[in-house]
């Protein structure tokens, strides 16, 4: 019984001393974590946003859309039709993806 009670009380301290309560970065893991899920991201794009989220700074050519986004831009202001568009659109998005 003694026992019982003494590892209630040490386990009350613990709690109110704050020594299991998360630090800054679990938050912030924890908030990236769940925005990637939102989002839907898998794989390399999910490591990417939560290397640049995790870091605190938005890093634009790692994230997809934008990279989709430019990339279609200079693609339709080269003319690129079919074909060579395909292949443009390949080589831009992995050329800017690292």
């Amino acid at each position: 019984m003694k026992r019982i009670a003494l590892i209630g009380l040490v386990a009350g301290a613990l709690l109110t001393t704050g020594a299991w309560a998360e630090t800054a970065q679990q938050t912030r893991m924890k908030s990236c974590n769940a925005e990637a899920g939102d989002k839907g991201m898998k794989g390399d794009a999910r490591k990417a946003f939560m290397k640049s989220c995790l870091s605190g700074t938005p890093d634009k050519a790692s994230n997809p859309q934008q990279r989709m986004k430019d990339c279609n831009a200079e693609a339709g202001d080269k003319g690129l039709k079919g074909d060579a568009r395909k292949t443009f659109m390949k080589s831009c998005l992995s050329n800017k993806a690292g």
